[in-house]
């Protein structure tokens, strides 16, 4: 599987397809493109990983079926602080089920994550974002950091230009995986650093869908 790594702020091309993706802490524009196909469903699959167990992740999908949001209650990674060497990486995975009338197709253009780190001098966090389609070997793969000393809300945005968006294959049914982590490491400093994705009452992250005829 390949992998594209897209610092914040760079616009870095992909062979294969020379898939482009823009990364930053601001919102993407909404690409043109039909309005979401009529009978299109969106369900979730699967949610699995050591930072989503059962019953600490809930998502809801959209009336038009354009966006994915994902709540988390217990998706943290800790460094430091007495914390075992587990903890200082958590990830989830989850497995989307897009079926789309056979006219339509779609791509995941957006995706948006947001979380709180409390980091020590010295230690820093890592938040990764990893998607692709079942079956494919392409992947899109986006990689963000905070550096320490941190205490505060974070927000990470990453889009597709509109004439770089990889489409489901049309007439195909493709899972479509979405993949995160956080990582933390503690440096230097002992103390317990921390960071989350989400909470219970702000959703840890937003995939945005844009659907088009075949």
């Amino acid at each position: 599987m390949s992998r594209l790594l897209v610092p914040t702020g760079a616009l870095v091309a992909l062979c294969v397809g020379l898939l482009t993706v823009q990364s930053g802490p601001a919102s993407a524009d909404v690409p043109t493109a039909d309005a979401p196909a009529a009978g299109a469903q969106i369900a979730i699959k699967t949610i699995n990983g050591s930072g989503c167990p059962a019953g600490t992740a809930d998502a809801t999908v959209s009336p038009d079926n354009s966006t994915l949001t994902v709540k988390y209650s217990a998706y943290t990674a800790q460094a430091g602080g007495g914390a075992a060497s587990p903890d200082a990486r958590k990830n989830c995975q989850l497995v989307l089920d897009v079926k789309a009338p056979a006219s339509y197709t779609y791509a995941l253009f957006g995706l948006d994550h947001r979380g709180h780190a409390s980091l020590r001098a010295g230690a820093t966090a890592t938040v990764e974002s990893d998607y692709y389609f079942q079956g494919t070997t392409d992947d899109v793969f986006q990689s963000h950091s905070l550096t320490g000393p941190y205490q505060d809300d974070w927000a990470f945005s990453d889009s597709v230009p509109e004439d770089r968006l990889v489409w489901a294959p049309c007439g195909s049914q493709r899972y479509l995986n979405v993949n995160t982590s956080l990582q933390v490491s503690a440096g230097a400093d002992d103390r317990a650093s921390v960071v989350t994705m989400g909470s219970t009452d702000v959703p840890g992250a937003s995939y945005r869908l844009i659907w088009k005829r075949c």
